[in-house]
């Protein structure tokens, strides 16, 4: 583990590397090419309006190695918000370092502290067995819920 990561609430100067991010992210885990440009108004628009969600990053001496975003889910059930975790990416040469860990942890902490937190969720490729590990080493459990969508954008035709 990488003693020196520090985790801040990202800033519009972090679009840039939030979308690179992105981008890599979604050919690796998906195999999908998205489009820089939209990506890139997708952070912008994030980062300009925090009801739409929360980037956080993790910096090591300076450079940003991980990220992570946060969007909102009310539930009517139990009166509160779950947070999604969602846009995860570490810079491979920063793996298996405890960059995600540390990410997870501030996140959780500050949900934690929030009483309109009910808790937070994620969804991850059924394929991606070493996330799946990651998430369970942290306390979070498998749902029962299976995840249905009709992508307007990247949908099967793309």
């Amino acid at each position: 583990m990488i003693e020196e990561i520090t985790v801040r609430q990202a800033v519009p100067d972090d679009a840039s590397v939030i979308t690179e991010f992105n981008l890599l992210m979604a050919k690796e885990t998906e195999d999908k090419i998205l489009d820089a440009q939209v990506a890139h108004q997708g952070v912008e628009n994030l980062l300009s309006d925090s009801t739409k969600g929360l980037y956080y990053v993790a910096e090591y001496r300076g450079t940003i190695v991980g990220q992570l975003m946060i969007t909102y889910e009310w539930s009517d059930w139990r009166n509160g918000t779950f947070w999604w975790i969602q846009s995860v990416f570490v810079r491979e040469e920063f793996r298996r370092h405890g960059i995600y860990r540390t990410l997870h942890e501030h996140v959780l902490r500050i949900a934690r502290e929030n009483p309109d937190v009910c808790g937070i969720r994620l969804y991850v490729d059924g394929a991606n067995t070493r996330a799946k590990q990651t998430y369970e080493r942290l306390g979070m459990t498998k749902s029962d819920y299976q995840f249905y969508e009709i992508d307007f954008v990247l949908g099967k035709d793309h």
